[in-house]
């Protein structure tokens, strides 16, 4: 590894000689700024590929946004361009349909000439191992705020080209207080939730009050695509097995949970081949799957993916973890979701989807007003309990309606 001023690593960057060269970042919460502002600067034209970018990517002429999962960095950008995609699958991508010509990296300081992708493991040893077997370049921000973790993410530093310091607090989401709707809901979800079980939740409110609800459970294990406050909360409560630990590929959260992370031999980060893997997700104990969706209808699919037809995020881990629950030995696969959209002033349940779906054939669907059981019911009592319990009372009434002209039996 190779440290470089920023000048100089702009000057090499410079010389990077495929037309409209790849490049990979660490995305989320871990992107490298520093050294993609570089590189922008580098570079006239260029492909970025990024997972749940958030704010501050280039945003110019010459720049192809590419991504299986849409963050609000690249949402709504003219000529993004998605790739649907199971997170366990992106690695493939990188291999085969998009080689990347260079690797951006957030990482720690070097500990015995080894760094850490700290808080982001997720593609990025798959991104490494693309770059490097067509001969590219990988290149570090390396910064001494990045926790040292432990897992798949321990990266020798001489396989890293080129490398600029860079000492600066880690990007973390606004909070937000939890709002009712999403407590009730976290709660009615956490009533779902047994002593001993092991958790996988995804991102947002939801999720987040879920976590709240169950620190008084024992015994309790995580196997996550990511985690955020909700699990070091757990943590203190005494609710996690202390013999297992907490794996995920990758963290975003508060400074606190960054620093909880550093050098704790509790925290595994492993690559997303094997925290997605449903095969593996299917050997864990009990595990509860719970994720959000942006509108559920009668056949029990979730969309989590798109509005009015334009992509909003994708499918993430959820088609993984829905599918890896379901065959865990106990496991449930639980999709949770308002009942009404406020913004829109519309149900999200709706008689059948519109457009493209993300996962169905879950185990549970929860809102605010109940429990719908669907796995063990025939299709018209899926629909009868998704009507009866999940649905905002103003659209039962449509609902039924809708229902019947598609051949459920419905009372």
């Amino acid at each position: 590894m190779r440290v470089l001023s920023e000048s100089q690593l702009g000057s090499v960057l410079a010389g990077v000689p495929a037309p409209q060269p790849r490049v990979v970042v660490s995305g989320n919460f871990a992107t490298p700024m520093r050294a993609l502002k570089v590189l922008d600067a580098a570079l006239a034209e260029y492909r970025l590929f990024a997972l749940n970018a958030q704010a501050g990517m280039p945003d110019r002429e010459g720049v192809l946004l590419e991504t299986p999962f849409v963050g609000a960095g690249m949402r709504g950008r003219p000529g993004l361009r998605y790739f649907p995609s199971r997170l366990s699958l992106v690695p493939q991508l990188l291999k085969n349909s998009l080689p990347p010509d260079v690797v951006l990296l957030h990482t720690s300081v070097p500990v015995d000439g080894v760094v850490s992708l700290g808080t982001e493991v997720n593609i990025l040893p798959a991104a490494v191992e693309a770059v490097r077997a067509r001969g590219g370049l990988v290149v570090a921000q390396v910064n001494p705020e990045m926790p040292f973790t432990y897992g798949d993410g321990l990266l020798p530093a001489d396989e890293i080209d080129y490398a600029i310091e860079v000492a600066e607090p880690l990007l973390s989401p606004v909070p937000r207080p939890v709002a009712d709707t999403a407590r009730t809901i976290g709660e009615r979800v956490a009533g779902l939730v047994a002593d001993g079980a092991t958790l996988q939740l995804g991102i947002g409110g939801i999720p987040d009050a879920t976590l709240a609800a169950v620190t008084g459970r024992r015994g309790l294990a995580i196997w996550s695509e990511m985690f955020s406050d909700g699990v070091l909360a757990l943590d203190r409560a005494g609710a996690l097995d202390p013999a297992e630990p907490v794996t995920a590929s990758f963290v975003f959260g508060s400074a606190e949970l960054y620093r909880w992370l550093d050098r704790n031999p509790r925290i595994r980060l492993l690559r997303t081949e094997k925290t997605n893997d449903p095969a593996v997700i299917a050997r864990q104990r009990g595990l509860v799957s719970v994720n959000s969706a942006l509108e559920v209808d009668l056949y029990a699919q979730a969309n989590a993916s798109r509005v009015r037809g334009a992509i909003y995020s994708g499918f993430g881990g959820q088609t993984d973890f829905v599918v890896g629950a379901l065959h865990s030995p106990g496991g449930r696969a639980i999709i949770a979701l308002p009942s009404w959209h406020p913004k829109a002033d519309v149900s999200t349940v709706v008689p059948r989807l519109a457009g493209p779906v993300t996962s169905f054939q879950h185990s549970f669907l929860v809102s605010e007003h109940g429990v719908a059981t669907v796995w063990g019911n025939d299709s018209s009592e899926q629909a009868r309990q998704i009507i009866d319990h999940v649905a905002h009372p103003a659209a039962r009434e449509e609902l039924v309606t809708r229902g019947r002209e598609l051949g459920f039996t419905l009372s």
